[in-house]
């Protein structure tokens, strides 16, 4: 039996607001509806789909890019910040997208990319096309190059997507870019690059959006003197280390000055920061009461399937965020990583999220992700779902090299170009290809396995057992429950070894117990009280229930 913790200490309980205990669904819009037939996912589609989100029980919706893009990165290479891209639609489509989510009482948060700009964006052509010294060349970082005739790059840095982190353009000067060629970053020293998103939040809002996920909210602000980084090249992995891009104290300004403008609206409107730092104190500085709301917790997304660990991760999340008042996210899947019903099998033997693929035992991967979203539903603060994952789908591990979009898939070094495998648009209805994702006759930008008509959202709906109606459950209970209100009234419960326990309390209410079996074996945990809920099949006699491997079972008692 492990020691039954002490509770965690009595602060000041924050206000009470939508976004501390939301669950929020992260749409990828090409893959999830298509309204017309030309196999990418659209803004009207994901209209036509809201009816299922508000059934799911999800709060809120978050969009990743619709901009008018090249998509050289799949949209996160941005040409014009107010404008949608005609492969999703237009301005009234995102208009129309928001009054019907709103309407069905869902908010939704759009994807903000302020890192980097497309190099097709309208500063970028006047920077090229005005030569050096051009005042459009300072809104970016343009420097000369090293060795004798500049042939060298500024510095040593590498790109997130392998290669140098710069190019050189005709003239002979380099710019910068910390990910593709394609994506140069801004320099976020110049008041124009800082006037100009201001504008761009106050677009968005103006037209209701609830709030922002701002992509590499990590990178705006780069080390003075951009310093070359010698031998320890480490950096470059996200989140990984000290960089001389990422994580630089100078960022918190930025988000002081946005959170004044999200203030200024009704409605609690919100900013979600994805900022990979060294460790989760680093990244507790982004939701100070005065910055962002929330930060995306990757160090629980790349935690492996022991009690050991995840109980750590728990701890030292819940922590870090409790010393500046914000509540801690969870999350298991997005649409950089490997699908969890995947991943899961593969962190447990060393693998880390998003490196590359390989087969598992899909019955048993689905088997430990349900008893791993059943735990991060029941934990304290706000869950974030990627799209798809509440039917239960594998990572797709077998695409072709020829169908691949992943921009880094075919460079030689640098992030594994794998993130097809978790964009697959996800299977609506029918016993074929494309499974409801479009109009009949229509196709998919990327193939969907023959598999997948089983895990479709018609097939697995009514089904006590399925994948689907344990998401309805869960969240039923979690929006239900009194003890699942509160952002942090976790306690510990002794357990034998291999296994977590913990309860939600509030007072006056039932107390709330989860159970999440991780060991090899079955293990007896009695009857303490109403079971809720368990992520499969259970064991056992009416006053001694036996929880079988990589399961979870919620209580009430």
């Amino acid at each position: 039996m492990t020691d039954q913790l002490i509770a965690p200490p009595t602060v000041e309980a924050p206000p009470a607001s939508w976004w501390r205990n939301a669950v929020i669904y992260q749409i990828y819009p090409r893959s999830f509806a298509d309204s017309n037939g030309d196999g990418i996912g659209d803004l009207p589609g994901i209209t036509s789909r809201l009816p299922y989100l508000r059934d799911l029980g999800v709060d809120a919706v978050w969009l990743s890019p619709f901009y008018a893009s090249p998509q050289a990165d799949a949209g996160y290479d941005v040409a014009d910040y107010r404008t949608v891209d005609p492969i999703f639609g237009n301005v009234a489509d995102a208009e129309r997208l928001i009054a019907g989510a709103h309407a069905l009482g869902l908010r939704v948060i759009v994807d903000l990319v302020p890192n980097h700009s497309s190099d097709q964006h309208e500063w970028f052509k006047r920077a090229i096309a005005d030569g050096p010294g051009s005042p459009f060349r300072e809104r970016y970082h343009f420097r000369p190059g090293k060795g004798e005739n500049g042939e060298l790059p500024p510095n040593d840095w590498p790109s997130i997507f392998g290669g140098p982190a710069w190019t050189r353009v005709e003239d002979g000067e380099w710019y910068l870019h910390l990910f593709a060629p394609e994506q140069p970053d801004f320099n976020w020293e110049h008041p124009a690059v800082r006037d100009e998103f201001k504008t761009i939040l106050r677009f968005w809002l103006d037209l209701g959006v609830d709030g922002f996920r701002i992509d590499v909210a990590h990178g705006l602000v780069k080390e003075d003197g951009l310093p070359d980084v010698g031998s320890d090249a480490e950096w470059h992995l996200l989140g990984v280390g000290e960089s001389p891009c990422f994580d630089r104290d100078g960022v918190h300004e930025i988000y002081r000055d946005w959170r004044k403008i999200l203030d200024e609206y009704p409605g609690e409107r919100i900013a979600v920061a994805e900022a990979w730092a060294p460790n989760l104190a680093r990244v507790s500085h982004y939701v100070r009461d005065d910055e962002l709301h929330q930060a995306f917790n990757f160090s629980y997304l790349g935690t492996a399937w022991n009690a050991h660990e995840q109980r750590q991760m728990i701890d030292e999340s819940l922590s870090a965020m409790r010393t500046v008042g914000a509540p801690t996210t969870w999350t298991l899947s997005n649409h950089d990583v490997v699908r969890h019903t995947t991943r899961l099998l593969q962190v447990a033997e060393g693998e880390v999220a998003g490196r590359k693929p390989t087969a598992v035992d899909e019955v048993a991967g689905l088997r430990r992700a349900r008893a791993a979203s059943a735990l991060m539903l029941a934990l304290p603060g706000s869950a974030y779902l990627y799209q798809g994952e509440e039917l239960g789908l594998p990572e797709v591990i077998d695409l072709p090299p020829e169908v691949r979009q992943d921009p880094a898939f075919h460079r030689a070094t640098g992030q594994d170009g794998y993130r097809d495998g978790c964009r697959v648009p996800i299977p609506w209805s029918g016993t074929e290809a494309p499974y409801g994702f479009g109009p009949d006759g229509g196709g998919s930008w990327l193939p969907q396995p023959d598999s997948w008509a089983g895990l479709s959202v018609a097939a697995q709906t009514g089904l006590p057992d399925s994948t689907l109606e344990l998401y309805r459950a869960a969240l039923t209970v979690r929006k239900t429950h009194p003890a699942l209100a509160p952002t942090d009234n976790l306690r510990w419960v002794a357990a034998p070894a291999g296994m977590l326990t913990f309860d939600r309390e509030a007072e006056g209410a039932p107390v709330f117990r989860c159970m999440v079996n991780m060991s090899d074996q079955p293990i007896a945990v009695g009857r303490p009280g109403e079971l809720l809920l368990t992520s499969g099949p259970i064991d056992g006699t009416p006053d001694n229930v036996v929880l079988p491997p990589d399961t979870t079972a919620w209580w009430s008692i």
